[in-house]
């Protein structure tokens, strides 16, 4: 066996990133984080390389006989003290620093770490030593970080997060990252839920700020002006779209053209379409077949038919269009999918994954397997099919993957079966504080014997609490009609709630007793 390194004996040097480190950037971070992170949010060599482009003067690391021991992570950023909770992706541009700003007033201390081997030698010090130089150099007027709570799982069934934190500040727990956030200056302004997965802080992390003694406001004030969040107000259109027995190609057309240019018309960011309203093609088949998966698979085949249409309007409109469902053909098995389409041209995949007795028997339709998060430049969004607003684990993984707005094509044929759908809906605003939108069909077709009649009533929902309608309902279409429904949501204000609300699901779930995991991970798909 190789001897351990006596950490106290060999001599640290602080330095800045060189391109040359990432490699031992990557492995000092697996062993740091490594049993407390998911794989896939960790140890990701692309993303050091970003943030050294980004901000090289803000990385700095700790070396020790040649290894890297500790590295600090750090971009200026001007936040908008109106609006004091900010997620780590937010801040970061998920991890990426694409937020950097030379102009701001602010440096975000994004990461610090010391590799276990090297703990006790004073490294986290030296580290946070450079943040407070990087501070005064460029003149901020504070440091903020989101902290972790490395060993609140041991007691998190005896105190809670707030009263944790004060057993530490009162040196009667230890917990060594939060102390060494103490030790170095920083404040406990709040503290947040689900900012990050992490086990140990059983999901749970401070919002710490440290003032800059020699902050000259005149020098800033002249140096830059405040810049708010990003786009965080996004105006949504819930389409409520007719069945009709069409007779050609151009007819759909023009019917799907009114929706998206009346969305146009009214500035929408979003607009989603009901779930399989191109069943409406269905007349339009060449072969006149009997049974409903084999003129599935036939719509199928029209796929890409469908898909260019909508990407063209979304490109020509400058909309995201959640396009309800068609019917998708691998080998020989047929998929109820959602197609997402952005005005850049991109276009891509949701399937349905639960799928009812029902649609088994009579569409013959298979489940899907990948769970998906879509971050767009204006929400964060995920899609839902119909039924799968019925599972509530499914939108709680979601929304713990930053999902900010649900949105929901459906298709159902009578009022029951349409309140179970709007029912859930609510449900899942109020559990996870979270915007959903749902999208139905109105009509008959009468070639298409499962779908005889639909019943529905788009609408827009919030969670319920004082911030938002009473009713928990931003907009609603009236039953029954092809028309539509449009509202604003304020993306920042919904992140506010989940944190200052009456009521904060999200922050008081006992996780110490019970939680939602994914078998499979979940895919973050980021969308231009």
């Amino acid at each position: 066996m190789t001897p351990k390194t006596t950490p106290k004996k060999s001599k640290i040097i602080i330095r800045r990133w060189r391109e040359e480190d990432f490699a031992g950037l990557v492995q000092c971070q697996k062993a740091v984080y490594q049993s407390d992170f998911p794989t896939d949010s960790a140890s990701d060599r692309r993303l050091f390389e970003l943030e050294f482009k980004k901000f090289p003067e803000g990385q700095v690391l700790a070396e020790a006989d040649g290894k890297i021991v500790g590295y600090a992570c750090a971009i200026i950023v001007q936040l908008d003290d109106a609006q004091p909770y900010y997620t780590y992706s937010e801040i970061t541009g998920d991890s990426t620093f694409s937020t950097h700003d030379p102009s701001g007033d602010t440096l975000y201390g994004a990461d610090i770490a010391v590799h276990p081997d090297y703990r006790g030698s004073g490294i986290a010090g030296l580290l946070y030593g450079q943040r407070m130089r990087i501070m005064k150099r460029y003149n901020l007027r504070r440091m903020v970080a989101h902290g972790r709570l490395p060993n609140y799982h041991k007691y998190v069934g005896q105190f809670t997060p707030e009263e944790y934190v004060h057993e530490v500040q009162a040196r009667r727990i230890l917990d060594p990252a939060l102390i060494a956030h103490l030790k170095a200056g920083y404040s406990v302004k709040a503290i947040l839920f689900d900012q990050l997965v992490d086990r140990s802080s059983m999901n749970y992390t401070t919002w710490l700020e440290k003032l800059n003694p020699d902050f000259s406001e005149a020098k800033r004030r002249i140096a830059s002006t405040p810049i708010k969040r990003p786009v965080r107000r996004i105006r949504v259109c819930t389409a409520q779209s007719e069945m009709k027995n069409i007779t050609s190609w151009e007819e759909f057309r023009r019917n799907v053209i009114f929706f998206v240019k009346t969305a146009a018309s009214y500035h929408c960011h979003f607009l989603l379409f009901p779930e399989l309203f191109t069943l409406q093609l269905l007349g339009l088949l060449q072969h006149n077949r009997d049974d409903i998966p084999s003129k599935l698979k036939e719509l199928a085949q029209r796929v890409d038919e469908y898909k260019e249409l909508f990407r063209e309007l979304a490109q020509a409109h400058g909309l995201y269009i959640i396009g309800g469902t068609h019917p998708c053909l691998r080998g020989d098995r047929v998929y109820n999918t959602s197609y997402f389409f952005t005005p850049t041209g991109r276009v891509y995949e949701q399937d349905k994954l639960h799928i009812s007795r029902s649609e088994r028997l009579s569409y013959a339709f298979n489940p899907g397997e990948a769970i998906r998060v879509f971050d767009t430049p204006m929400a964060r969004i995920a899609i839902l099919v119909s039924y799968d607003i019925e599972f509530p684990e499914l939108s709680r993984l979601l929304v713990n993957y930053g999902a900010e707005v649900l949105f929901v094509p459906f298709a159902t044929d009578e009022r029951k079966a349409y309140n179970r759908i709007r029912f859930c809906a609510h449900a899942r605003a109020v559990e996870n504080c979270v915007y959903v939108v749902i999208a139905g069909n109105v009509g008959n077709l009468a070639h298409a014997e499962t779908l005889m009649i639909n019943y529905a009533q788009s609408a827009i929902i919030t969670p319920s609490d004082f911030a938002f309608p009473s009713h928990s309902i931003e907009a609603e279409a009236d039953p029954n009609t092809e028309t539509v429904a449009i509202a604003e949501l304020d993306i920042s204000n919904l992140l506010l709630q989940r944190d200052i609300g009456t009521v904060r699901p999200m922050f008081d779930l006992r996780v110490d007793l019970f939680e939602t995991q994914a078998k499979v991970p979940l895919d973050l798909i980021r969308c231009d």
